[in-house]
């Protein structure tokens, strides 16, 4: 059921995307945002207390609710899956991003993919090199695949396996929404914002997060050139403050033969003072940075066509996994 249940979602969401300003993602801040202005009172205790809630909760009530629904009918189970996974588990959650500065990059109009990568992200690239634009397009472009996809992915199968169906998919999605919203609100205020719940979530999604990182990397070397691709991971990956990023960044840099990481672009709140931003849909994404840059040729247009070929390279290899378990499990 995993495999269908995937297939299906994926296929609805490339007919019939969700829309930038769906409800569902105000939905969720404003859950995240209540339970951390009702439930959190600066101690860790109470931080904790917020995370069990905003995230566990939605996860645990998933699986209840798809242990009774699985009971009376497989097929409404089956709905119930494809319907979690349609609003956590996507590219066209992100991909329009990509597909718009790739556009205007091979249209010529370079100033606009700077504004189009500036929204998205969140950054001021107004100065940055046409090479340095091309990697944070790249870079952004390989971690939001991860945590849109690939990560909610593993959760998924690993969850639904154990019979808890679509309870992996919410664990992860939320996971990962909180880690990054308490970030950016203490970016906005310009102080620390529930800052031991800010810590909390960031340092649980990176456990969260630490096994799925890996078979991202491990899908990125098998579709593409694995000998340099586990090379750089092994020698490179610590370039990244973050474990989990630089794991995923440096195997996609030796898959795809192209150099990742440096100096990451500024925030604009950082150049301009401006913390007036607001917070939509959960898309902004910490600003990756590395203290050093990989081996291989500097990003190029064509690297970004590369890029999405390795990405999907990636979904068919683990969709067949997935296939063949599923079928072994029928047989056996």
């Amino acid at each position: 059921m995993s495999f269908f249940a995937v297939l299906f979602a994926l296929l609805i969401e490339q007919l019939k995307p969700l829309s930038p300003r769906n409800v569902f993602h105000y939905l969720l801040s404003g859950w995240v945002r209540w339970a951390g202005r009702n439930f959190d009172a600066g101690a860790d205790v109470h931080a904790r207390v917020v995370w069990v809630i905003t995230v566990l909760a939605p996860a645990a009530l998933f699986a209840l609710v798809y242990v009774l629904v699985n009971r009376y009918s497989t097929v409404l189970a089956l709905v119930l899956n494809v319907a979690v996974l349609y609003f956590t588990l996507g590219f066209r959650q992100f991909s329009h991003h990509f597909t718009d500065i790739r556009d205007a990059l091979e249209e010529g109009r370079e100033e606009r993919a700077r504004e189009l990568l500036a929204r998205w992200q969140h950054v001021d690239a107004s100065d940055l090199p046409r090479t340095e634009l091309l990697r944070h397009v790249m870079e952004y472009s390989l971690l939001a695949a991860h945590r849109h996809v690939f990560g909610v992915f593993f959760w998924f199968v690993a969850l639904s396996t154990l019979g808890l169906g679509p309870a992996g998919a919410v664990l992860y999605r939320m996971a990962e929404f909180t880690s990054r919203y308490w970030s950016y609100k203490s970016r906005v205020t310009g102080t620390p914002t529930h800052d031991r719940l800010m810590a909390l979530s960031q340092k649980v999604f990176g456990w969260v997060d630490h096994v799925p990182a890996r078979l991202t990397a491990f899908g990125f070397a098998v579709v593409g050139n694995f000998e340099d691709a586990v090379e750089t991971w092994r020698r490179h990956a610590t370039l990244w403050a973050r474990p989990n990023e630089g794991t995923i960044l440096a195997a996609a840099s030796g898959a795809l033969g192209v150099r990742l990481g440096g100096q990451a672009a500024p925030s604009a709140a950082e150049q301009q003072g401006d913390i007036s931003r607001t917070f939509t849909q959960g898309e902004e994404s910490d600003v990756t940075d590395a203290i050093g840059s990989t081996a291989g040729v500097p990003p190029q247009l064509a690297h970004l066509h590369s890029v999405v070929a390795l990405i999907w390279r990636s979904v068919v290899l683990w969709m067949l996994l997935l296939a063949l378990l599923s079928l072994a499990n029928l047989i056996g």
